[in-house]
């Protein structure tokens, strides 16, 4: 199974639109940040994890061939924004999206013109799949167990398949939760900055702390603003086993 990293920016992706700091005018790719999202693939099955704003240009380098499902962390815009990008896909059939409740409300409001009872040509074909913390489900051969973290007040969904496990935008997570990540070997984890506390981020520092508490062997950090610094430099900075992803990086799993 191999992971990549289409996106490991934040809201605002590196560069920074009105920023004229160092990282956001480096030259090195790994100092370019799209927003957060997520490839899943093996021989037979392909699944995106959340589609922001930036995924037509996040996909473009890849084969075109079926999208078997669709994870959403949850609705905010920077995550959810790309879905109406994904309408060449269904050329392969309807495009399957896993999302909680509250985000599944979200995506009917904020596209109402893909759930009507009469859809005009080109919409995209979404089929929605309610899916619960807790509760382990299958795309394919796939196993996917989601896990509730809290961003800020707003409880949103990460994803363990296996021993690997994929959190974005957490803050805190509640002790029933984290039982849930017991044994996970490969860790992916936000962490916003290295300073200056954030309402529903964690910062670099608690990302660390949230790794070591999980003991995975090698943990990946995304969901970057450029306060991280330069990549190549800030990766020096941290723990052995923790280091900062970057765009188009694939890991096997």
């Amino acid at each position: 199974m191999k992971f990549t990293f289409l996106g490991t920016g934040t809201s605002g992706g590196v560069p920074s639109l009105g920023c004229n700091c160092e990282v956001c005018r480096s030259s090195n790719p790994r100092d370019k940040r799209m927003r957060s999202a997520a490839l899943i693939e093996t021989d037979t099955t392909r699944i995106l994890i959340d589609s922001g704003p930036d995924i037509r240009m996040q996909l473009m380098p890849f084969p075109f061939r079926k999208l078997d499902g669709v994870l959403l962390t949850h609705i905010h815009y920077d995550h959810v924004a790309g879905i109406d990008d994904l309408r060449p896909f269904c050329v392969f059939g309807d495009i399957h999206i896993y999302a909680n409740e509250q985000t599944e409300n979200g995506l009917r409001q904020t596209m109402p013109y893909c759930f009507t009872p009469h859809l005009y040509p080109g919409v995209p074909k979404l089929n929605l799949h309610p899916i619960e913390a807790n509760k382990s489900f299958h795309i394919n051969e796939i196993e996917i167990l989601p896990i509730e973290v809290m961003h800020g007040a707003l409880p949103i969904l990460g994803f363990r398949i296996g021993d690997f496990a994929y959190i974005t935008d957490m803050k805190t997570i509640h002790e029933d939760s984290f039982k849930l990540l017991n044994g996970v070997q490969t860790l992916v984890v936000n962490a916003l900055r290295w300073e200056k506390e954030h309402h529903s981020h964690m910062l670099v520092s608690d990302a660390i702390a949230f790794a070591k508490r999980v003991g995975a062997s090698r943990t990946y950090l995304t969901h970057l603003t450029h306060l991280i610094g330069f990549h190549d430099e800030a990766n020096k900075l941290l723990p052995e086993g923790i280091e900062f992803a970057y765009d188009g990086l694939q890991i096997d799993l």
